[in-house]
């Protein structure tokens, strides 16, 4: 049995023989991308860790905004899950962002975390970017793209330890913050 295999049956015994079948050979060496079980934990803290620089004060508090009973269900769902995986606890920090909700092209919500003001407090990062005809060139011809989950990726980013007052949210059901 070749070594990817038996590594990733010892962590996924369930799902291993599904992903063999949906993902193209060619591929089989990065099983674990595809990791149900890996994707619903936060990797372990390393020196890239997100750390947020402010440049004075926190930002205030902000308001929490009036959600349907649609988006309520929604967030209510979001916070439990997340409490449950530990990618968010609760939090007592002297700041939080509102919530809102924008609605995906299949019909769903995606939560977003308003963090205009934070923003707008935090140290500005510089790295050299080419202009975007330049980047829009790369794909000059390319007739396959792919779907990315961006609501979701960001747990794959840790926060800085110490730093996680900084991402509370407040939501009528509780304030939380981002591990």
């Amino acid at each position: 049995m070749p070594p990817w295999r038996s590594s990733a049956m010892r962590r996924e015994p369930e799902e291993i023989e599904t992903v063999v079948k949906v993902v193209t050979p060619a591929y089989h060496h990065y099983l674990d991308v595809f990791s149900k079980v890996k994707s619903e934990k936060l990797p372990p803290h390393c020196a890239c860790d997100h750390h947020i620089q402010l440049e004075g004060l926190l930002p205030p508090i902000g308001v929490i905004y009036s959600l349907s009973s649609q988006e309520s269900e929604t967030l209510q769902s979001y916070i439990l899950e997340n409490l449950e995986k530990g990618f968010i606890r609760a939090s007592s920090s002297s700041t939080g962002a509102p919530v809102l909700f924008v609605k995906k092209k299949d019909g769903g919500l995606c939560l977003c975390v308003d963090y205009h003001k934070l923003n707008a407090v935090t140290r500005k990062n510089s790295y050299p970017v080419p202009p975007m005809n330049q980047l829009l060139t790369v794909f000059n011809g390319s007739t396959i793209f792919s779907k990315i989950d961006l609501c979701g990726a960001y747990t794959l980013l840790r926060i800085k330890e110490g730093h996680e007052h900084l991402t509370s949210f407040r939501t009528k059901y509780g304030s939380y913050e981002y591990l």
